[in-house]
């Protein structure tokens, strides 16, 4: 069995090994497809393979659509070379049911995939006809929130940027004036109408998405190399629109256990291919069962039907009420206590942590207990069966390969969103007492004992990468297992990180939870095994 157009032709073998194929007429759809452009994606790794196509691929088979996606690689032509084109754009998408069942789909809604490259005249050419096609609606993204930054880590214009800047659109460098490009190629075609869709997972993308390309509009029409026009193109909403969306599915990197699956099935050449760009791609993708996607609906040019497979549409502000719910309470912030603690307690899966009463206990305190009455109910989805799915389904989910480590990388970054804005809201509140909280608070002591990178038995781990762990880390260096610090003492170490507005989203001193972090945290050094007390004492 190989994952090809011309091994597809045996479909009787693929469905006997339980393999769900769709019965559509692949053909004539990518021949639509390349003729009419209607949706476009740039960034072809796991999320895209696991969710934007399978969505395509149920419009096409329910009949709701005759088009399939265009993929647009722009950070890692590999990906599209090694992987995509030489399994003629194919992929197998497993999903891994908290039940124990396990789902193969053969992926074939993806009908053409592009590389954006300026430099390649032929690659760059096609996507400018895609781009002056009538039937072009929307172009979605997945390409990371760090794909839309101009600036580096000191505020700095990227020095890519600003020759593009200078340069015009003819032949970009950098990934937004490459997709800027293509957009001025729209606006010579005559102004035509489209949605800038991102689905990354950051809050309010679309407008990271706009202020990105904006730039890039307004500095090529001051200087010149665009019509004056161009800008105001961009501006124009009813023209280019930038919808924010919230998006939730976890696709880990493929997995092992699943390679072995598909290989007893028979499926030849599933190799990864790690790239010169340090990427990892392997012909099949694994994901969890439950999906969301909420889109402000904001199409001038008009959409695919998504709702009929799921996508929700709605208002910019309900999109915002939900990317709160998920990111700030219900379930981003128990990703974080569970990565925080399952370092130090020497988990390597976050499953297992599940079947940990103090762990679940905390998740729960989170979630539930100081997370929920802070929640605005965004209406389309309810945030107790949100946070119950979470809780009951996702995290426990045993053949989801997701670490604890992963998801400690960067925390520093994630604290101020994933708990500062719930504090914010007990601060502010006539009926909510900021002294009530205490599982948010024992997390931030957690993640103190983190940074001193020893674990609960007393050895030695590494903390997961971060842009501020060395500065963080320098508050607590000094600080051993068995110190008889008394508390006063402690606090004057740890004093300036936690007043550290940007890391917590509060001055914890100025928000009253000063003290209560400090004790905790004494506690958590008294001697190997303290945060396993700690944590069953106060996690409840």
């Amino acid at each position: 069995m190989k994952l090809d157009a011309a091994g597809l032709r045996s479909e009787n073998t693929w469905k006997e090994k339980g393999y769900y194929l769709p019965s559509f007429d692949r053909e004539k759809m990518i021949e639509e497809t390349v003729k009419n452009p209607k949706w476009v994606h740039f960034g072809a790794g796991n999320i895209f393979r696991a969710f934007q196509t399978n969505l395509s691929q149920r419009m096409i088979e329910e009949g709701y659509d005759n088009t399939g996606i265009i993929v647009v690689e722009g950070f890692d032509y590999e990906i599209i070379e090694k992987m995509y084109r030489p399994h003629d754009n194919l992929s197998v998408l497993v999903t891994l049911k908290a039940d124990g069942n396990v789902e193969k789909t053969v992926i074939e809604s993806v009908a053409e995939s592009c590389i954006l490259d300026s430099e390649n005249e032929k690659e760059f050419e096609r996507l400018k006809e895609i781009f002056r096609a009538d039937s072009l609606q929307l172009c979605t993204f997945t390409i990371t929130e760090k794909g839309y930054s101009l600036t580096n880590a000191k505020g700095e214009i990227i020095p890519q940027v600003a020759l593009d800047f200078e340069n015009g659109p003819k032949k970009p460098a950098s990934y937004i004036g490459k997709v800027t490009a293509l957009l001025y190629e729209r606006y010579l075609a005559g102004k035509k109408p489209i949605a800038m869709v991102s689905t990354d997972n950051c809050s309010h993308n679309g407008d990271k998405l706009y202020e990105a390309v904006h730039a890039f509009a307004k500095k090529w029409a001051d200087n010149k190399k665009a019509e004056e026009g161009f800008a105001c193109y961009i501006e124009d909403e009813n023209k280019v629109s930038f919808p924010w969306s919230m998006i939730d599915k976890i696709t880990p990197r493929p997995d092992d256990s699943v390679k072995k699956i598909l290989e007893e099935d028979g499926i030849e050449e599933l190799s990864a291919v790690v790239t010169s760009k340090n990427t990892w791609v392997a012909p099949f993708v694994n994901a969890e069962e439950s999906e969301y996607l909420v889109i402000e609906d904001k199409f001038p040019g008009g959409r695919p039907a998504l709702e009929k497979v799921g996508v929700i549409f709605t208002t910019k502000e309900t999109v915002d009420k939900v990317e709160r719910m998920k990111v700030c309470t219900c379930l981003n912030p128990l990703h974080t206590a569970l990565a925080i603690f399952g370092c130090i307690l020497g988990y390597d899966k976050i499953s297992e942590e599940m079947k940990d009463e103090d762990l679940v206990k905390l998740v729960k305190g989170i979630g539930y207990k100081e997370g929920l009455p802070v929640v605005t109910d965004p209406g389309v989805i309810r945030p107790e069966e949100f946070i119950n799915t979470v809780v009951n389904v996702r995290i426990p989910n045993k053949f989801m390969p997701d670490t604890p480590q992963r998801i400690a990388c960067d925390t520093s970054q994630k604290l101020p969103i994933r708990f500062g804005e719930t504090i914010k809201e007990y601060l502010k509140s006539d009926k909510l007492n900021v002294q009530d909280l205490k599982c948010i608070p024992l997390v931030f002591a957690g993640w103190l004992r983190y940074l001193m990178g020893v674990d609960d038995n007393g050895q030695p781990f590494e903390p997961s990468p971060d842009p501020l762990l060395e500065k963080c880390q320098g508050y607590v260096k000094d600080i051993r297992l068995g110190d008889k610090l008394d508390k006063e003492s402690l606090k004057e170490r740890v004093l300036p990180l936690l007043k550290d507005e940007t890391i917590f989203g509060v001055d914890l001193e100025a928000a009253g939870l000063l003290d209560v972090v400090v004790s905790y945290f004494a506690d958590m050094i008294g001697a190997a095994g303290y945060v396993r007390k700690v944590l069953h004492k106060n996690a409840k």
